[in-house]
């Protein structure tokens, strides 16, 4: 019982000395606090903290205050009010915020204790619950990838995968996590050689999935409706699991009508799958049609610049009217307020297309901050560092305001990334591109049986820099080291997010269409 940690709060904590006294001969470990600022100071700096009991009426910050502050940070967290008085406005406020029990005044330490075993073995009870049913998903899931799967049962499966890995983060099933990402590797293997056997074909005879060039043509632009504006929301770098973390605020104000996907195309990085989105082309067919927008990767300047333009042709092209339409990009603080802003001018146009780089920009600012790398430590950290950016953006406050009008909502992404752990030699010249997850370059030097290669990059739908040009993608969670400094950027780059190369969070897109409720 001694793992079991009870943070009480309480303004008169001095009379409660026998309360306590028995919780501590019966093995708890208790915390004392006498206020809200620092009960909610003591969850800050406690992770281990099991449960909580909450003083309703206590002096500056109230109990139900401390509560619903309780349940925005750590809204698994079970809390228990303790009240003088049965007000049934008061107990209606702290059940619909959620509580785990409540206990009225003066306190029975045998109530207690009934509170407390009600409470730990609910959370065990859900943890075993869970690890049952994964273990019996998990005997499934093997046997569909050794069953041959194509490309939707891999959207499937890889949504499979990413629900049980937040169930088992909910539970706090330690042992089921690590047989969850072992599966998670097992399948990331499995695919790679997938899309190695079936990319080319997809590519050279359109025989594959909806991906990054025949989005729009195929899942958006089918679905414009004349009478309610379209808001499309890209979020760079969004992966399913993020998806998923945000979408309980979403779905407060939309109806998801439909929750689709599609697959990036080579290499998951913004310069080409991006492109292709707004284009509605491979990168090869973009310079061969709008040289004068295209940059290859050893070319200065920026890659992204004309993705307006580009979103502009495919529209004439593809819909053959005239359609009012915007394109707003958000990299900064100062985009992310004009965009809030303008939220409800957008909702004059048919169509707006709204690029967010946030993602993005943690998932590499991750690689540079050690802040950042405590933050987002692994899968659960960066998904909770996803959902507490969106609830607290200029996004998410856009949102709500469009959610006074008809729109329709499209969320979507261009590519996901994957946490990379096994570093693969490469040996390239100075032309030769610095990306992590692919390579281009002349004489390129490698292990054949970590990469996808493109030796003809036309065969890909990809520009030839130089007639000797091999592109390279790495697969499952391997990442590229020059010979040079190889430990000091092994351990620099090692559990790092990024992004270019052949995985399941890379390559596999949510495109979710919703519908204001």
């Amino acid at each position: 019982m001694d793992n079991i940690k009870i943070l009480w709060a309480d303004d008169e904590i001095d009379l409660l000395k026998p309360q306590l006294l028995f919780l501590q001969n019966k093995g708890y470990d208790v915390i004392t606090v006498t206020n809200g600022y620092d009960a909610l100071e003591e969850c800050q700096d406690n992770n281990d903290i099991d449960v909580v009991f909450l003083d309703e009426s206590m002096p500056g910050i109230t109990g139900l205050e401390t509560l619903g502050k309780i349940k925005d940070s750590y809204p698994h967290l079970p809390v228990v009010m303790i009240t003088k008085n049965e007000a049934e406005n008061v107990m209606e406020e702290a059940l619909g915020s959620q509580i785990a029990d409540y206990l009225i005044k003066p306190v029975n330490p045998n109530q207690i204790l009934l509170t407390l075993k009600k409470i730990i073995d609910n959370k065990r009870l859900i943890r075993e619950k869970t690890s049952s049913d994964y273990q019996q998903e998990f005997r499934q899931i093997l046997m569909e990838l050794d069953s041959g799967l194509d490309y939707t049962e891999w959207v499937d499966v890889y949504r499979k995968i990413i629900n049980w890995e937040i169930k088992i983060d909910d539970s706090q099933s330690t042992q089921m996590g690590d047989i969850l990402a072992m599966q998670k590797s097992t399948a990331n293997t499995a695919f790679s050689k997938f899309i190695v056997k079936n990319y080319p074909s997809w590519v050279k005879n359109n025989d594959g999935p909806v991906m990054s060039h025949n989005l729009m043509r195929n899942k958006i632009f089918t679905r414009l409706d004349p009478e309610v504006p379209t808001l499309l929301i890209l979020l760079d770098n969004m992966r399913y699991d993020q998806w998923k973390v945000i979408e309980p605020m979403i779905s407060e104000l939309y109806r998801v009508e439909e929750e689709d996907f599609f697959y990036s195309i080579l290499p998951t990085s913004t310069q080409y799958s991006r492109n292709a989105i707004f284009s509605g082309m491979m990168p090869a067919d973009i310079e061969r049609h709008y040289k004068e927008w295209w940059k290859n990767d050893n070319e200065e300047g920026g890659k992204n610049l004309h993705e307006q333009d580009l979103l502009g042709e495919q529209i004439r092209r593809l819909l053959r009217k005239e359609i009012r339409f915007d394109y707003v990009k958000v990299t900064n603080s100062y985009h992310a307020k004009q965009m809030q802003d303008n939220i409800l001018n957008y909702l004059n146009n048919d169509f707006t297309a709204i690029v967010y780089n946030f993602i993005d920009t943690v998932s590499h600012a991750r690689t540079e901050m050690e802040v950042l790398k405590e933050l987002a430590g692994d899968e659960k950290a960066y998904r909770s560092l996803t959902r507490s950016w969106f609830e607290n953006s200029p996004l998410w406050a856009a949102l709500q305001r469009a959610a006074e009008r008809e729109v329709q909502l499209v969320v979507t992404t261009d590519h996901g990334t994957i946490r990379v752990n096994t570093p693969s030699k490469v040996v390239g010249d100075r032309e030769t591109t610095t990306n992590l997850r692919y390579k281009v370059g002349k004489n390129l030097q490698y292990d054949k049986r970590d990469v996808l290669e493109v030796r003809n990059p036309e065969k890909a739908g990809l520009p030839r820099p130089n007639v000797s040009s091999t592109f390279i993608f790495a697969k499952e969670d391997k990442f590229f080291l020059y010979p040079n400094n190889y430990n000091y950027y092994h351990n620099y780059y090692k559990d790092t997010f990024q992004h270019g190369g052949i995985s399941l969070e890379e390559m596999i897109c949510p495109v979710v269409f919703l519908r204001k409720k």
